[in-house]
C-alpha cells in the first residue's frame, strides 16, 4: 500500500494531486528537477505492477519481481535510464547485542522516486522532512533523494559500529583478565559482525559507480560530491567492520588457549591430590593383606611408625607439587 507521496517542485514539496497526471504533467514540462516520491510497504506483485502500469514507470520485469520477494544482496543495478537500489537497513539491539537485519528498495527514474519497505527496520523517518528543508539540494532532482536515503542508511551503520565496538572490547577485555568468557560469547558476536559485514561490503562496488566521474549517471557535479562523501563513509565502517572480523578470530582463538590452560592447571592439581593419596592408600593396602609373617606387624609400635610414613610422605609430596607450582 502507499503510506506516503509527494510531488517536489524546484526544491520545494508542492500539493499533490492524481499520481498519473502529475508525472505526465512534470514530462511534458521537461523539468530535470521535479519529480514525485511515492512510498510503498511489502507491496504484491499485483500492488506493484498495478503502480507501474498506472504510472507508466517503466520499471523492469526483473527489478520488480526482486523487489516482491525480497531477501537480496544489496545491489543497484541499471534498468536502462531507472536504477533499482537494494538498500540493508540494520538495528541494534540494546538488550541482546544482535543486529537485525531490513531491507530497503528504491526506483530512480525520469522524474519519480520510488521506495519500497520490507519488514519495520527503516530508516526512512524524518529523511523527507529533512530533505525538504534543503531546498538547494532537492532541487538536484530525484537523485537527490536517493542520496538522502543511503546517507541515512550509512549513518546508520556507523551508528552500529560505535555498538559492535564497544561490546568486542568488553569481549577482549574479560578474555584478557583473570576470568573465563563463554567462546559462545565471542562466536554470537562473530555472526553479528558478519551479519554486518554482509549488508555493507556488497554496496561498495555500485556505490562508487555513481560518483566516478566516467561512469557516474549523475548530470551535477554535487551529486557527484555528495554520493563520493557517502563512499568515504561506507568504505570507514566496511574497514573497520573487517578489523572486527580478525580481531574477534584472534579473542577467539586466545580465549580456547586460555581454557586448555586452565584445564591443564586443573589436571595438574587433580593429579598432585592423587598422588599424595595414592602413598597412604599404598601403605595400607599392603599392611592390609593379613599375613603372618609381616614385618613390624606386631611391633608395638608399628602403628604409629606407619602413620608417621605417611604423614611425611604426604607432607613432602605437598610441599614439592606445590614448589612446582601444580598446588
Amino acid at each position: 500500500m502507499i503510506i506516503d507521496k509527494a510531488l517536489y517542485r524546484g526544491g520545494r514539496r508542492d500539493t499533490c494531486g492524481d499520481l498519473s497526471d502529475e508525472l505526465e504533467a512534470i514530462r511534458e514540462t521537461g523539468s530535470d528537477t521535479d519529480f514525485i516520491w511515492i512510498g510503498l510497504k511489502d507491496p504484491s506483485m499485483d500492488e506493484l505492477e498495478s503502480v507501474n502500469e498506472e504510472l507508466g514507470l517503466g520499471l523492469h520485469p526483473l527489478a520488480i519481481e526482486d523487489a516482491v520477494k525480497g531477501r537480496q544482496r544489496a545491489k543497484i543495478e541499471a534498468y536502462g535510464r531507472t536504477f533499482f537500489v537494494v538498500l540493508k537497513t540494520l538495528s541494534y539491539i540494546e538488550e541482546t547485542s544482535d543486529v537485525e537485519t531490513g531491507e530497503l528498495m528504491v526506483h530512480v527514474g525520469d522524474h519519480f522516486v520510488l521506495t519500497i519497505r520490507r519488514g519495520e527496520l527503516t530508516p526512512l523517518t524524518g529523511v523527507r522532512r529533512e530533505l525538504e528543508a534543503d531546498r538547494e539540494k532537492l532541487a538536484l532532482g530525484p537523485m537527490s533523494a536517493l542520496h538522502a536515503i543511503m546517507d541515512r542508511v550509512v549513518d546508520q551503520y556507523r551508528e552500529i559500529d560505535v555498538e559492535l565496538a564497544r561490546d568486542i572490547d568488553e569481549i577482549e577485555e574479560g578474555v584478557f583478565s583473570e576470568g573465563l568468557v563463554s567462546s559462545d560469547a565471542i562466536y554470537r558476536l562473530k555472526r553479528e559482525v558478519l551479519e554486518f559485514r554482509r549488508a555493507i561490503t556488497p554496496l561498495i562496488a555500485p556505490l562508487r559507480m555513481l560518483h566516478t566521474s566516467t561512469r557516474s549517471p549523475q548530470p551535477h557535479e554535487e551529486l557527484r560530491l555528495l554520493f563520493r562523501d557517502v563512499d568515504d563513509h561506507l568504505h570507514f565502517v566496511a574497514d573497520r567492520v573487517e578489523s572486527y572480523d580478525r580481531l574477534l578470530s584472534d579473542v577467539l582463538s586466545a580465549n580456547l588457549a586460555k581454557i586448555s590452560v586452565q584445564q591443564n592447571a586443573d589436571m595438574r592439581k587433580i593429579s598432585a591430590w592423587v598422588a599424595i593419596a595414592a602413598v597412604p592408600t599404598m601403605i595400607a593396602g599392603i599392611y592390609g593383606m593379613n599375613f603372618d609373617n609381616m614385618p613390624e606387624l606386631h611391633w608395638h609400635y608399628g602403628y604409629f611408625l606407619v602413620l608417621g610414613v605417611m604423614a611425611a610422605a604426604c607432607v613432602g609430596l605437598y610441599a614439592t607439587f606445590k614448589k612446582v607450582s601444580w598446588l
